[in-house]
């Protein structure tokens, strides 16, 4: 269902308030020192996954798009930014605790579909019942398989799901592409493959592949950056370099030169959700994109703050991601009574509770899989 909204301008500041405030009280100072900590990139995937429910609120939910502007341009970066960190944490993994083929599809792609599945099961039974939608035995075993050859908002059972599909591609060439001895060019073949892949256009993939088209190169890119902050010498004598320089300055020195440097990030960030690309040709778009993931990196790396709020969304952030559009649109039951600002503000809080329910009971379905894969 479409929501009419009145005055989306005062409604989107209202959020906006809303949400810098809750951002703010959630600030903690950072505890751990270290270049890229985990809390990081739960951070980076909570704003991802802002980004991603924004976007599809504005675009797809609301009679009027000027409703989260400009919260909602950044759609784009949040899949990119998820696909990055995707290739940046695999070969991280890789290269520090390196499994075998056999065991990596047992563990990665598991991880992956258990939670897709309970999804999927839940919103066809759902669907079925509640609202009489019946997909159809071939698109139901497609979509457990987890092919998705369109992403039709209103149609299918979750548009979403477009993604899990181009994740699962990865996940499937990363073992059979990475080489330990040289990750970057496993990154290099990974992209030229799924180029090539793309490039072919199978007749099959007609609805989707511009999805595709303009999120090819941020799971190579995390790869590269897995491999260069991980096991690049030259970052070594980098990073060796910027500690000594960094140690030599005085306390407010550093305090100035870390000021001075997010301000620069965050003016070349808010440029560039100006002039997105969004619309021109999909290599522009997909280069702005990745350089904004890029910017975006970098100041979560240097800030000297944890934000909980986006950690603890970048915590339940793939959960949300399975079920955020097909509750919003087809079992909406606050937008239809309430002031969009506060339905959107309690519909986000509805997805941590169902985050943690979901990662809770794939953690049950875990525990039961161990002696079925075991570690040794």
């Amino acid at each position: 269902m479409i929501v009419l909204i009145s005055n989306p301008v005062l409604e989107t500041y209202i959020f906006s308030a809303i949400l810098v405030i809750a951002l703010i009280l959630s600030c903690r100072l950072r505890k751990n020192k270290g270049f890229f900590p985990i809390s990081v990139s739960q951070e980076l995937k909570g704003l991802a996954i802002l980004m991603i429910v924004f976007a599809h609120v504005s675009y797809a939910l609301v009679s009027d798009s000027r409703f989260l502007n400009p919260l909602s341009t950044m759609g784009g970066v949040g899949v990119n930014l998820f696909l990055l960190l995707s290739g940046y944490g695999l070969v991280t993994s890789a290269i520090k605790r390196p499994l075998s083929i056999k065991k990596f599809y047992q563990r990665r792609l598991l991880k992956l579909y258990i939670p897709f599945w309970i999804c999927l099961i839940t919103f066809f039974t759902l669907d079925y019942f509640f609202l009489n939608i019946n997909y159809g035995l071939a698109y139901m075993v497609r979509a457990f398989l987890g092919l998705f050859w369109h992403a039709d908002l209103y149609v299918d059972v979750n548009s979403p799901f477009w993604y899990f599909s181009w994740i699962v591609l990865y996940y499937l060439l990363f073992p059979l592409l990475f080489i330990k001895k040289a990750p970057w060019l496993s990154a290099i073949m990974m992209y030229l493959l799924t180029w090539a892949f793309i490039s072919y256009q199978p007749a099959f993939l007609n609805q989707v592949i511009h999805l595709y088209r303009v999120h090819q190169i941020a799971f190579p890119l995390g790869m590269l950056l897995g491999w260069f902050f991980n096991s690049s010498f030259s970052w070594t004598k980098l990073k060796n370099w910027l500690n000594k320089k960094i140690a030599a300055l005085r306390p407010y020195e550093k305090l100035l030169l870390n000021i001075s440097l997010s301000l620069i990030l965050i003016g070349a960030i808010l440029y560039f959700v100006k002039n997105s690309g969004v619309g021109e040709r999909p290599l522009t778009e997909e280069l702005i994109s990745n350089i904004t993931c890029l910017l975006l990196l970098a100041l979560f790396l240097i800030k000297r703050v944890e934000i909980k709020a986006l950690y603890w969304f970048g915590f339940f952030s793939y959960e949300i991601y399975m079920f955020h559009w097909p509750l919003m649109y087809r079992y909406d039951f606050l937008y239809k009574y309430l002031p969009a600002w506060l339905a959107l503000s309690l519909w986000l809080a509805i997805f941590l509770g169902l985050g943690w329910l979901l990662k809770s009971a794939v953690a049950k379905i875990d525990r039961k899989t161990i002696n079925l894969f075991p570690k040794k």
